[in-house]
């Protein structure tokens, strides 16, 4: 305040009567008041003694390699704890790093709480047979199904499948009914039982692998999906020339990632009583497959092997 009035004195006294010149003038004195801040200067000791950031040397390759193994190592022992019982060899091998993550845990876990409270089908040791029948590698088809039957003594693993002596039930009848006209040779084996058709390489998958007994659907949505759709994926991007059955919408939604130009993907609708009049009879996807298996070298399905 004391600065201000005596700059307007200054002025107003005629020391800077000159109008033009007051402005400068005056923002000249205001600096004249002001105390000059002189910028501290860093001695070049205390530059000298301040210690410099340690820096790590970079890792050599053998080291991080070594990383790699262990992570790899701690990867598949956490794995192993949770690989499912009755899983084939390489299946596990192929599908171990599904095992160790958070959603097969929790599903998993959420099997074993249901076993304890329900009857489950298929039972345990039943639940991977698709892995059983046929290495991974010398998979050539795979039909894919939704969910187990869940009547007594049907589900075991494979899709549309049911243990001797349980009567075919009516989507596999209409299957034989569509085969008796696409495959010479082949009749109603009396049974469904598909293991004969498994152990050729004819990959039977369900997308839901478990069911509450009498309670269709009940495990959908638990986690067996991702755990199916990882199945999907490692065949359809390790393997060539497998052919891929998707019938029903449900069927064709959960293959449509497939490479088409790597495999052959046949679709058509549900073989269901609801739906096989639709375009399932007279599909001729069986003999489809033989002539897409021949043409790439491979031996053909035997589907009267049953």
């Amino acid at each position: 305040m004391i600065i201000a009035r005596t700059i307007r004195a200054r002025v107003s006294g005629g020391l800077f009567s000159d109008k033009r010149c007051s402005a400068v003038i005056l923002t000249r004195a205001l600096c004249a008041f002001v105390p000059q801040i002189t910028p501290v200067k860093k001695s070049r000791q205390s530059d000298e003694n301040e210690i410099p950031p340690a820096v790590s040397p970079p890792l050599s390759p053998e080291q991080l390699e070594r990383i790699q193994r262990n992570k790899a190592a701690a990867l598949q022992k956490l794995a192993a704890r949770h690989v499912p019982e009755g899983l084939g060899q390489s299946w596990k091998q192929a599908l171990l790093a599904e095992f160790a993550k958070p959603y097969f845990v929790k599903l998993s876990n959420f099997v074993a709480e249901e076993r304890k409270k329900y009857t489950v089908y298929p039972p345990p040791e039943e639940v991977f047979t698709w892995t059983q029948m046929v290495d991974i590698k010398d998979v050539k088809v795979v039909i894919l199904g939704q969910d187990p039957y869940h009547g007594p003594n049907q589900a075991h693993g494979l899709c549309f499948s049911v243990k001797k002596p349980v009567p075919p039930p009516p989507s596999l009848v209409n299957m034989y009914k569509e085969l008796e006209t696409d495959i010479e040779g082949f009749s109603h084996p009396g049974h469904g039982d598909l293991t004969g058709w498994a152990k050729q390489g004819v990959l039977l998958l369900n997308a839901v692998l478990t069911v509450r007994a009498h309670n269709a659907n009940s495990h959908k949505d638990c986690g067996w999906e991702q755990f199916t759709d990882s199945v999907v994926s490692w065949l359809n991007k390790n393997m060539h020339g497998l052919v891929f059955m998707l019938w029903g919408a449900y069927a064709q939604k959960k293959g449509s990632n497939i490479d088409r130009k790597r495999h052959l993907v046949l679709q058509t609708v549900h073989p269901s009583p609801l739906s096989a009049h639709r375009g399932f009879f007279g599909c001729c996807h069986f003999s489809k497959t033989n002539a897409y298996l021949q043409g790439l070298g491979k031996k053909p399905i035997d589907w009267k092997a049953l």
